[in-house]
């Protein structure tokens, strides 16, 4: 998923149309023409309808509804459908109770949801049949046989939803044509680069090929890009659109050297430190009630300090001490050698799994972003023995501690918990994508996924 798809918005605008347009039409079909007019225009009957629609598209986004992996699996989509807008109008519900002003009519809400419910079930089938549909899409070509064209496709079957589909690939190395590779074949060498994109009518060719000596049809894709035949671009990048990381096994330093971000003014970089640590400032003062309770829960059942503190790395490989709740016995690093948390770690104590199922041993992290020693939104800091061990086996592992480590990051809203090297290279290809596109956009989207992956219990740590 790329942060600013424009599928989703355009997901986002039908829906709202859908819903404000459906309680329009219920308010006619209550109250007829003379009182529908009257509700719209005398009682700003607009402005409350497109209050409705806001809390609907909310809880909606909550739901995942706008992730059209979500949208590939119909029965999912169906369940989730019925019960956001069951949360939502319930939302509604209470919110006209305590605001009377903002009622609509009971029954007109009743025939809002009737409508609502069925306008968007049958749009969303209507989405998820021609987002699944052979026939529609961009079409791709891949050129390349190797390991990163493989992964480049793959990317492409597992999110149909993004509008691209494989029409085969363009072999570099020999390999022969109409052979099987994945779900697709090899169309054709490379020298018959141009006829096949003709007869094929391709949109848009993929350059998944490391060695570009020999072989590769450059005077070919030359010709085509400066025509403006057809749209060429490195996997690199396309599979950094697609999948929302950086594959490090295609990465090139000089892609990231020219394809990275463009330079923080100084404004922008104060402005982006200021928000954080306000961020921070205002999630004390909310999380204080639950946090005094934590520590006094934490206090009851086990001997030993409320709080811990662990050596981390920082921004540029400087160490600073996180603090957090302590959710593990005293006792969980005996023999002083740091190992791995995992999921249900047999360490962690019965209050220490439910604050760490909530989220709640991370309250005191503010903290660290008032003082300074992270930002709100980053890659999550690691310990300095795990950080020695990993630089040694992952590529451009060191660039993570290029920007300041976060309470929450693009790694953990994306990629479930993990405890080894190979988690570790995982959530390495998403921080990457973060260091490489930060932006303070990005950062109040990761902030707002945090706050649903909080509210409904899922996702990473």
């Amino acid at each position: 998923m790329s942060r600013l798809n424009p599928r989703k918005f355009a997901l986002l605008f039908a829906d709202a149309a859908i819903i404000y347009g459906s309680v329009i039409l219920a308010m006619y079909v209550r109250l007829g023409f003379g009182g529908a007019s009257f509700e719209l225009n005398g009682k700003n009957g607009w402005l409350k309808i497109g209050f409705v629609s806001l809390i609907c598209l909310a809880v909606l986004y909550l739901y995942d509804l706008y992730d059209y992996v979500v949208m590939t699996n119909r029965r999912e989509l169906m369940l989730r459908l019925v019960q956001a807008l069951g949360i939502g109008w319930a939302l509604l519900a209470l919110m006209f109770y305590f605001v009377p002003s903002l009622m609509l009519g009971r029954g007109i809400s009743v025939i809002s949801v009737l409508l609502v419910l069925g306008m968007l079930l049958g749009w969303r089938i209507l989405i998820h049949s021609l987002t699944g549909h052979p026939e529609i899409g961009e079409k791709i070509l891949v050129v390349g046989t190797g390991k990163a064209a493989l992964d480049t496709a793959e990317a492409v079957w597992e999110r149909r939803d993004a509008g691209y589909r494989i029409i085969g690939f363009v072999s570099e190395n020999g390999a022969k044509p109409r052979e099987k590779l994945g779900r697709s074949e090899i169309l054709g060498k490379a020298h018959e680069l141009e006829g096949i994109i003709r007869n094929e009518k391709i949109d848009r060719v993929v350059i998944a090929v490391r060695e570009r000596r020999g072989a590769f049809p450059t005077e070919a894709l030359l010709k085509m890009s400066l025509a403006g035949d057809v749209s060429i671009e490195e996997c690199t990048s396309f599979f950094e659109r697609i999948t929302g990381k950086v594959q490090i096994d295609m990465v090139r330093p000089s892609w990231l050297i020219f394809a990275g971000r463009p330079r923080d003014s100084q404004l922008k970089a104060i402005l982006r430190e200021g928000i954080h640590r306000s961020l921070a400032l205002v999630g004390l003062i909310l999380s204080l009630p639950i946090a005094v309770i934590a520590a006094l829960l934490i206090k009851i059942e086990s001997r030993g300090p409320v709080f811990y503190k662990q050596e981390r790395v920082g921004k540029h490989g400087r160490t600073f001490s996180v603090l957090k709740f302590r959710s593990m016995r005293t006792d969980a690093e005996a023999d002083g050698k740091p190992v791995w948390a995992v999921d249900n770690d047999s360490r962690v104590t019965l209050i220490g799994r439910v604050i760490r199922k909530i989220r709640v041993d991370e309250i005191p992290q503010f903290w660290n972003i008032l003082k300074g020693d992270m930002n709100f939104v980053g890659p999550r800091p690691e310990r300095p023995h795990f950080v020695t061990q990993l630089a040694q086996e992952i590529s451009y592992y060191d660039h993570r501690h290029l920007v300041a480590p976060g309470l929450t990051g693009w790694a953990q809203i994306k990629y479930p918990y993990g405890a080894s090297v190979d988690d570790a290279v995982q959530k390495l290809q998403y921080d990457l994508y973060y260091i490489k596109n930060q932006s303070l956009t990005l950062d109040l989207v990761i902030i707002f996924e945090t706050f649903k992956t909080v509210l409904f219990g899922t996702g990473a740590r």
